[in-house]
């Protein structure tokens, strides 16, 4: 297992602000993340007026269609928050949502592509980002079996490079529904990069992923789990994150140093230290035949018989009178 690669998605969180945005691009740096992920919107391109609110939850947009308008930035403003990211030495990574979003980002430079779970279908989109010859990660919260292996066909027979993240588009998602076990069967079915993306708003979900093998996780970042957002309560606060890395790297560090627990040799020291030696628990004359009752085990170990060999004393004479907690050793059985 190599690094796990930590993406902090920022989606909706600047709220249309692009001082707001470059507030959380710094602040996820600092917390150590690899990538900072983003939604590119166009809404001409990739909604219309039709579309309905998945949740009712603006109070200043008359539409979803508004709503993405205002969550909108241009070209220009996309460049300067890819500049960003470099000064900031994180990964800029992009969701696009249209064929037009994967030309800005071509435009913009982009390394690798997020295909949202929505996206898993929308083979015209994965037909785009296939011939940039560009890593795709992905998630696959809305698909069934069915849907992933047709998916999954239509990229590798493409020679497309690509990962999947076990996802569940549950806002936010419940214990039962973070759907850990199927981290193990993506692996095995598809024989590729498997991680994990999560909205559960708790740290434990991510760091139990890692430990059953995701590679990959993802999560939504906010300053504040109160503040206005479709995804705020689904969130890991930028603090939470910060620890969140932490303990990935230590598992991921784990994970890549295997104990060998047919090999004890690091503690042969300790050993001698913890482990322990027979001895006697009252004074006894000579010729006493050794019971269960009179034996106790000692620190340290090497200064009688050893613990684990007490049956076969029992039953034998010893061939000198003994003090209370003496050490037993061959020499004083007949």
């Amino acid at each position: 297992m190599n690094k796990v690669y930590t993406i902090a998605e920022i989606g909706q969180a600047h709220e249309g602000s692009l001082g707001m945005l470059f507030s959380y691009i710094e602040a996820l740096a600092n917390a150590g993340v690899d990538a900072v992920k983003f939604q590119m919107h166009i809404p001409e391109a990739e909604s219309s007026e039709f579309e309905p609110f998945r949740v009712k939850f603006s109070l200043e947009d008359a539409t979803r269609f508004d709503y993405w308008k205002r969550m909108s930035f241009t070209l220009e403003q996309w460049k300067l928050i890819k500049q960003k990211c470099v000064d900031c030495k994180v990964t800029f990574l992009c969701s696009p949502f249209s064929n037009l979003a994967v030309d800005w980002l071509e435009e913009i430079g982009v390394s690798q592509y997020k295909i949202g779970s929505g996206e898993v279908t929308n083979w015209l989109i994965l037909e785009k980002i296939v011939r940039t010859r560009k890593p795709i990660i992905l998630s696959s919260g809305m698909s069934s079996w069915e849907e992933l292996d047709q998916t999954v066909l239509f990229l590798k027979e493409r020679n497309a490079k690509f990962s999947i993240l076990q996802c569940t588009t549950s806002y936010p998602t419940k214990p039962e529904q973070y759907g850990l076990n199927v981290i193990k069967e993506l692996k095995e079915r598809y024989q590729v990069t498997v991680g994990f993306s999560d909205h559960s708003a708790s740290l434990a979900t991510c760091i139990a992923a890692v430990a059953v093998g995701a590679e990959i996780v993802e999560f939504h970042a906010v300053f504040d789990r109160r503040q206005f957002g479709p995804d705020s309560k689904s969130s890991l606060t930028i603090d939470e994150i910060q620890v969140l890395v932490k303990h990935i790297k230590e598992i991921n560090t784990a994970l890549n140093h295997p104990i060998n627990k047919a090999s004890n040799e690091d503690f042969s020291e300790l050993k001698t230290i913890f482990e322990k030696s027979l001895a006697i628990n009252k004074d006894l004359k000579e010729n006493h035949v050794l019971t269960f009752e009179d034996l106790e085990a000692k620190k340290p170990k090497g200064y009688g018989i050893e613990a684990s060999q007490f049956i076969s004393v029992i039953g034998k004479k010893i061939n000198k009178p003994m003090a209370q907690w003496s050490f037993l050793n061959e020499e004083d059985l007949e």
